[in-house]
Protein backbone atom coordinates (compact mmCIF):
# COMPACT_ATOMS: atom_id res chain seq x y z
CA UNK A 1 0.00 0.00 0.00
CA UNK A 2 2.84 2.37 0.71
CA UNK A 3 4.77 1.74 -2.24
CA UNK A 4 1.45 2.56 -4.12
CA UNK A 5 0.81 5.59 -2.90
CA UNK A 6 4.65 6.78 -2.85
CA UNK A 7 4.45 5.63 -6.64
CA UNK A 8 1.77 7.46 -7.35
CA UNK A 9 3.07 10.77 -7.12
CA UNK A 10 6.70 10.13 -8.23
CA UNK A 11 5.96 10.96 -11.68
CA UNK A 12 9.08 11.41 -13.01
CA UNK A 13 9.80 7.45 -11.27
CA UNK A 14 13.42 8.88 -9.66
CA UNK A 15 12.63 6.63 -6.35
CA UNK A 16 12.12 10.62 -4.83
CA UNK A 17 9.37 12.86 -4.15
CA UNK A 18 10.71 16.38 -5.46
CA UNK A 19 9.66 19.82 -4.83
CA UNK A 20 6.89 19.78 -7.64
CA UNK A 21 5.64 16.57 -6.58
CA UNK A 22 5.61 17.22 -3.38
CA UNK A 23 3.47 20.80 -4.71
CA UNK A 24 1.30 18.32 -5.96
CA UNK A 25 1.04 15.78 -3.35
CA UNK A 26 0.02 18.53 -0.43
CA UNK A 27 -3.44 19.48 -1.56
CA UNK A 28 -4.47 15.50 -3.02
CA UNK A 29 -3.25 14.07 -0.57
CA UNK A 30 -1.38 15.45 2.46
CA UNK A 31 -3.49 17.92 3.38
CA UNK A 32 -7.35 15.94 3.17
CA UNK A 33 -5.41 13.46 5.75
CA UNK A 34 -4.71 15.85 8.33
CA UNK A 35 -7.28 18.70 7.57
CA UNK A 36 -10.34 16.94 6.87
CA UNK A 37 -13.66 18.60 5.68
CA UNK A 38 -16.36 15.90 7.15
CA UNK A 39 -20.19 15.94 6.48
CA UNK A 40 -22.66 13.54 8.20
CA UNK A 41 -25.29 11.96 5.64
CA UNK A 42 -28.30 10.84 7.99
CA UNK A 43 -30.33 8.83 4.92
CA UNK A 44 -34.03 8.45 5.42
CA UNK A 45 -34.42 8.15 9.16
CA UNK A 46 -38.35 8.88 8.22
CA UNK A 47 -41.61 7.73 10.09
CA UNK A 48 -42.49 4.93 7.08
CA UNK A 49 -38.75 3.21 7.79
CA UNK A 50 -39.65 2.93 11.63
CA UNK A 51 -43.04 2.76 12.87
CA UNK A 52 -44.68 2.87 9.29
CA UNK A 53 -45.48 1.00 6.48
CA UNK A 54 -41.99 -0.06 5.46
CA UNK A 55 -40.89 -0.53 8.97
CA UNK A 56 -37.20 -2.02 9.10
CA UNK A 57 -38.49 -4.44 11.90
CA UNK A 58 -40.78 -5.93 9.19
CA UNK A 59 -37.69 -7.28 7.16
CA UNK A 60 -35.99 -10.01 6.71
CA UNK A 61 -33.61 -9.25 9.13
CA UNK A 62 -35.79 -8.11 12.11
CA UNK A 63 -33.74 -5.41 13.22
CA UNK A 64 -35.48 -2.13 14.99
CA UNK A 65 -35.13 0.97 12.87
CA UNK A 66 -35.73 3.45 15.61
CA UNK A 67 -32.14 2.16 17.17
CA UNK A 68 -30.20 4.58 14.99
CA UNK A 69 -31.79 7.99 16.06
CA UNK A 70 -29.94 7.63 19.53
CA UNK A 71 -26.71 6.65 17.68
CA UNK A 72 -26.90 9.78 15.33
CA UNK A 73 -28.28 12.07 17.94
CA UNK A 74 -25.11 11.19 19.91
CA UNK A 75 -22.71 12.04 17.47
CA UNK A 76 -24.84 15.40 16.24
CA UNK A 77 -24.00 16.58 19.63
CA UNK A 78 -20.64 14.97 20.36
CA UNK A 79 -18.45 14.71 16.79
CA UNK A 80 -18.08 18.63 14.77
CA UNK A 81 -18.94 17.99 12.15
CA UNK A 82 -18.47 20.58 9.60
CA UNK A 83 -21.98 19.80 7.73
CA UNK A 84 -24.95 18.06 8.00
CA UNK A 85 -27.17 16.76 5.44
CA UNK A 86 -31.01 14.53 5.97
CA UNK A 87 -32.23 12.79 3.14
CA UNK A 88 -35.73 11.82 2.37
CA UNK A 89 -37.48 9.39 0.40
CA UNK A 90 -39.68 11.97 -1.38
CA UNK A 91 -42.29 9.63 -3.48
CA UNK A 92 -44.80 10.64 -5.65
CA UNK A 93 -48.24 8.81 -5.29
CA UNK A 94 -47.88 7.12 -8.31
CA UNK A 95 -44.36 5.58 -7.81
CA UNK A 96 -42.89 2.27 -9.44
CA UNK A 97 -41.46 1.04 -6.52
CA UNK A 98 -45.48 0.68 -5.03
CA UNK A 99 -47.08 -2.54 -5.21
CA UNK A 100 -50.38 -1.03 -5.24
CA UNK A 101 -49.28 0.69 -8.75
CA UNK A 102 -47.91 -2.15 -10.39
CA UNK A 103 -51.45 -2.19 -12.36
CA UNK A 104 -50.23 1.45 -13.69
CA UNK A 105 -47.69 -0.29 -15.85
CA UNK A 106 -46.84 -3.18 -18.10
CA UNK A 107 -44.49 -6.00 -17.27
CA UNK A 108 -41.58 -7.02 -19.68
CA UNK A 109 -41.34 -10.57 -21.02
CA UNK A 110 -38.01 -11.03 -19.48
CA UNK A 111 -39.77 -10.44 -15.97
CA UNK A 112 -39.53 -14.00 -13.79
CA UNK A 113 -42.78 -12.69 -11.83
CA UNK A 114 -46.20 -11.92 -13.72
CA UNK A 115 -48.26 -9.40 -12.20
CA UNK A 116 -50.68 -11.76 -11.32
CA UNK A 117 -48.24 -13.37 -8.94
CA UNK A 118 -46.61 -10.37 -7.83
CA UNK A 119 -46.02 -9.74 -4.05
CA UNK A 120 -44.08 -7.31 -1.53
CA UNK A 121 -40.04 -7.86 -2.19
CA UNK A 122 -40.67 -9.32 -5.35
CA UNK A 123 -38.52 -8.13 -8.04
CA UNK A 124 -40.22 -7.71 -11.52
CA UNK A 125 -39.11 -5.87 -14.54
CA UNK A 126 -41.63 -3.09 -15.89
CA UNK A 127 -41.74 -2.37 -20.05
CA UNK A 128 -40.17 1.62 -19.60
CA UNK A 129 -38.92 3.51 -21.39
CA UNK A 130 -36.21 2.64 -20.39
CA UNK A 131 -36.52 -0.86 -19.47
CA UNK A 132 -36.49 -1.17 -15.26
CA UNK A 133 -35.96 -4.39 -13.27
CA UNK A 134 -37.43 -2.59 -9.65
CA UNK A 135 -37.95 -4.37 -6.25
CA UNK A 136 -41.88 -3.90 -5.06
CA UNK A 137 -42.74 -2.37 -1.80
CA UNK A 138 -45.41 -1.36 0.68
CA UNK A 139 -46.45 2.28 -0.73
CA UNK A 140 -43.98 4.59 1.73
CA UNK A 141 -42.79 8.25 1.99
CA UNK A 142 -44.98 9.79 -0.13
CA UNK A 143 -44.47 13.37 -0.31
CA UNK A 144 -45.69 15.51 2.56
CA UNK A 145 -47.41 12.14 4.14
CA UNK A 146 -46.48 11.53 8.05
CA UNK A 147 -44.23 8.19 6.65
CA UNK A 148 -42.20 10.76 4.74
CA UNK A 149 -41.57 13.16 8.01
CA UNK A 150 -37.82 12.75 9.99
CA UNK A 151 -38.68 10.70 12.81
CA UNK A 152 -39.73 13.13 15.51
CA UNK A 153 -36.71 12.08 18.06
CA UNK A 154 -34.14 12.78 15.47
CA UNK A 155 -32.18 16.07 16.27
CA UNK A 156 -31.95 18.18 13.35
CA UNK A 157 -28.73 20.31 12.89
CA UNK A 158 -28.64 24.14 12.82
CA UNK A 159 -27.69 25.01 9.33
CA UNK A 160 -28.39 21.49 7.56
CA UNK A 161 -28.95 20.73 4.03
CA UNK A 162 -31.92 18.58 2.65
CA UNK A 163 -31.44 16.40 -0.07
CA UNK A 164 -34.59 14.83 -1.61
CA UNK A 165 -34.94 11.55 -4.11
CA UNK A 166 -37.03 9.22 -5.32
CA UNK A 167 -39.50 12.22 -6.24
CA UNK A 168 -39.49 10.84 -10.07
CA UNK A 169 -42.92 8.52 -10.90
CA UNK A 170 -41.37 6.04 -13.08
CA UNK A 171 -38.16 5.38 -11.08
CA UNK A 172 -36.61 4.51 -8.25
CA UNK A 173 -33.85 6.27 -6.35
CA UNK A 174 -32.00 3.91 -3.38
CA UNK A 175 -28.57 6.60 -3.76
CA UNK A 176 -28.76 10.13 -2.21
CA UNK A 177 -26.71 10.77 -5.58
CA UNK A 178 -28.38 8.99 -8.17
CA UNK A 179 -31.33 7.33 -9.46
CA UNK A 180 -31.16 3.60 -9.85
CA UNK A 181 -30.74 3.80 -13.76
CA UNK A 182 -27.79 6.73 -13.49
CA UNK A 183 -30.30 9.01 -15.18
CA UNK A 184 -30.38 11.86 -13.40
CA UNK A 185 -28.36 13.13 -9.86
CA UNK A 186 -30.13 15.12 -7.12
CA UNK A 187 -27.79 18.60 -5.98
CA UNK A 188 -25.81 16.28 -3.12
CA UNK A 189 -22.60 15.99 -5.18
CA UNK A 190 -22.87 19.64 -6.35
CA UNK A 191 -23.22 20.67 -2.39
CA UNK A 192 -20.82 18.39 -1.39
CA UNK A 193 -18.40 19.74 -3.29
CA UNK A 194 -19.15 23.41 -3.17
CA UNK A 195 -18.86 23.35 0.52
CA UNK A 196 -14.95 21.20 -0.08
CA UNK A 197 -16.45 18.24 1.63
CA UNK A 198 -13.24 15.84 1.77
CA UNK A 199 -15.01 12.73 4.23
CA UNK A 200 -19.01 11.54 4.01
CA UNK A 201 -19.71 9.88 6.62
CA UNK A 202 -22.74 7.72 6.26
CA UNK A 203 -25.60 6.51 8.72
CA UNK A 204 -29.54 6.08 9.04
CA UNK A 205 -31.37 3.49 6.66
CA UNK A 206 -31.58 1.14 5.42
CA UNK A 207 -27.23 0.01 4.86
CA UNK A 208 -27.98 -2.55 2.41
CA UNK A 209 -30.10 -0.23 0.29
CA UNK A 210 -30.17 3.61 0.53
CA UNK A 211 -27.19 3.85 3.10
CA UNK A 212 -25.12 1.44 0.92
CA UNK A 213 -25.58 3.17 -2.43
CA UNK A 214 -25.19 6.16 -0.98
CA UNK A 215 -22.09 5.47 0.17
CA UNK A 216 -20.80 3.43 -2.82
CA UNK A 217 -21.78 6.51 -5.15
CA UNK A 218 -19.41 8.51 -2.71
CA UNK A 219 -17.08 6.74 -3.00
CA UNK A 220 -17.35 7.34 -7.07
CA UNK A 221 -17.31 10.50 -6.66
CA UNK A 222 -14.06 10.99 -5.25
CA UNK A 223 -15.19 11.32 -1.15
CA UNK A 224 -13.22 9.24 1.04
CA UNK A 225 -16.11 7.18 2.82
CA UNK A 226 -16.99 5.92 6.35
CA UNK A 227 -20.29 3.84 6.89
CA UNK A 228 -21.01 3.87 10.72
CA UNK A 229 -22.64 0.56 11.36
CA UNK A 230 -23.87 1.26 14.81
CA UNK A 231 -25.55 4.33 13.13
CA UNK A 232 -27.41 1.85 10.83
CA UNK A 233 -29.93 -0.86 10.13
CA UNK A 234 -30.92 -2.99 7.56
CA UNK A 235 -33.28 -5.11 5.49
CA UNK A 236 -31.71 -9.00 5.30
CA UNK A 237 -28.31 -9.94 7.16
CA UNK A 238 -27.02 -11.75 4.12
CA UNK A 239 -27.53 -8.16 1.71
CA UNK A 240 -25.70 -5.97 4.61
CA UNK A 241 -22.61 -7.86 4.78
CA UNK A 242 -22.47 -8.20 1.02
CA UNK A 243 -22.53 -4.31 0.89
CA UNK A 244 -20.44 -3.48 3.64
CA UNK A 245 -18.17 -5.96 2.14
CA UNK A 246 -18.18 -4.03 -1.34
CA UNK A 247 -17.76 -1.02 0.33
CA UNK A 248 -14.39 -2.46 1.69
CA UNK A 249 -12.79 -3.34 -1.41
CA UNK A 250 -13.48 -0.17 -2.80
CA UNK A 251 -11.24 1.27 -0.10
CA UNK A 252 -13.96 2.70 1.87
CA UNK A 253 -14.20 2.05 5.44
CA UNK A 254 -17.10 0.70 8.29
CA UNK A 255 -16.82 1.87 11.43
CA UNK A 256 -18.51 2.17 14.84
CA UNK A 257 -19.53 5.71 16.09
CA UNK A 258 -16.87 5.60 18.99
CA UNK A 259 -14.46 5.85 16.17
CA UNK A 260 -15.82 8.84 14.27
CA UNK A 261 -14.65 11.98 16.76
CA UNK A 262 -10.89 10.70 15.98
CA UNK A 263 -11.32 10.16 12.61
CA UNK A 264 -13.49 14.24 12.46
CA UNK A 265 -10.45 15.74 13.91
CA UNK A 266 -7.82 14.08 11.56
CA UNK A 267 -6.64 12.37 14.85
CA UNK A 268 -7.58 8.92 13.73
CA UNK A 269 -5.91 8.56 10.22
CA UNK A 270 -7.33 5.13 8.25
CA UNK A 271 -4.50 3.86 5.86
CA UNK A 272 -7.64 3.05 3.50
CA UNK A 273 -8.80 6.15 3.12
CA UNK A 274 -5.15 7.63 2.51
CA UNK A 275 -4.31 4.74 -0.13
CA UNK A 276 -8.08 5.88 -2.17
CA UNK A 277 -6.88 9.38 -2.06
CA UNK A 278 -3.72 8.63 -3.50
CA UNK A 279 -4.97 6.58 -6.19
CA UNK A 280 -7.77 9.43 -7.29
CA UNK A 281 -5.23 12.05 -7.22
CA UNK A 282 -3.07 9.50 -9.28
CA UNK A 283 -5.41 9.59 -12.16
CA UNK A 284 -6.28 12.78 -11.92
CA UNK A 285 -2.62 13.65 -12.61
CA UNK A 286 -1.92 10.91 -15.59
CA UNK A 287 -5.30 12.77 -17.05
CA UNK A 288 -3.32 16.23 -17.21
Amino acid sequence: MCADIFYAFDMDRDGKISGDELSVMWPNFILPIIRPTSALIVIDVQNDFIDGSLAIRNCPAGQEGKEVVPVINHLLQTVPFNYIFYTFDWHPEDHVSFIDNIHLRNFHESSLVSKEEAKIFDTVVFEGPPEIEQKLWPRHCVQKSWGSELHSELKIAENAIFIYKGTCSDIDSYSAFWDNQKLSQTNLSEELKTRGVTDVFVSGLATDYCVGYTALHALEHGYRTILIEDACRGVDLKDIKAMQDKLVAEHGVVVTSDEVKDMVLGRDRKPELGYRTAMLAAVQIDSR
